[in-house]
């Protein structure tokens, strides 16, 4: 167990329990370029720290009946060959992972993609939500379109989250905002993102030990701190300004997604 990588673990699991968001977009960057682990490595162990991450927040939103089950249902059903599919596929044409490069590169425009969507994710989903009568005729035309839509964003995030590990928090949330923009509210749109996140990141995490991209004793000492940092951050909430958290982060991913585009 290392001390430095457990209280990266704690400084994420802060935030993932302060704000909901950050756990897979910020571990696989610190995991690069603070601690230098490969990026094959630094995915694979990032997909079970979030897997077991999300674990925890998804039966805490399983008992508030927050989730639209069918909806996660639907995400899965796009997401989940989707992430076995990529596996395959890596493991048949890449030797079990991208080049570092490649790698690096799709790491990066799916932070740069994250931080803007966290950016963004009130200015997109406040006017649906305002606008709710005048969206009841058109979402009864467009319902027809609505499973084709969640499959086809359930299949693009599964690879993504499947290559990257980043993918499964904001962009699945502003996805079902637009595409279920009476059905779902905000509190339901955060349940189905987390209870979807979970088989998601739990098929690319197994897919990736089977390829040899985790390192076990690093994912134990990232837990280590993320238990008593998710606690500590849950409890920090309401306290510290959620505006201020947002951009801090969105900063972050920000940097962090452009080294690695430059890299």
């Amino acid at each position: 167990m290392d001390f430095g990588y457990s209280l990266a673990g704690a400084f994420v699991g802060f935030l993932v329990g302060l704000t909901g968001v950050g756990g897979g977009s910020l571990m696989a960057p610190l995991l690069i370029l603070l601690f230098g682990f490969s990026p094959a490595v630094a995915v694979g162990t990032d997909l079970w720290f979030a897997c077991m991450t999300k674990a925890a927040g998804g039966l805490v939103h399983h008992r508030l009946g927050s989730a639209d089950w069918k909806i996660v249902g639907r995400l899965a059903l796009g997401s989940l060959p989707a992430a076995a599919l990529t596996l395959i596929w890596l493991a048949l044409f890449h030797a079990g992972s991208l080049e570092s490069d490649m790698l690096l590169k799709l790491l990066g425009a799916a932070l740069l993609l994250t931080a803007t969507l966290m950016l963004f994710r009130t200015h997109i989903t406040g006017p649906l939500q305002r606008m709710r009568s005048r969206l009841a005729l058109a979402t009864s035309r467009m319902r027809r379109w609505q499973l084709i839509l969640t499959l086809c964003g359930g299949a693009a995030v599964g690879s993504l989250v499947t290559l990257t590990s980043v993918g499964a928090g904001a962009l699945v949330a502003v996805m079902l905002a637009l595409i279920y923009p009476l059905r779902l509210s905000a509190k339901t749109i955060v349940g189905t993102d987390i209870i979807h996140a979970i088989p998601l990141t739990l098929v690319a995490a197994l897919g990736h030990s089977w390829l040899g991209n985790v390192d076990p004793w690093l994912l134990g000492s990232l837990l280590l701190g993320s238990i008593p940092g998710i606690i500590i951050g849950s409890l920090a909430t309401g306290r510290i300004n959620d505006n201020i958290v947002r951009y801090a982060l969105c900063a972050m991913l920000f940097v962090s997604g452009l080294k690695m585009l430059i890299a």
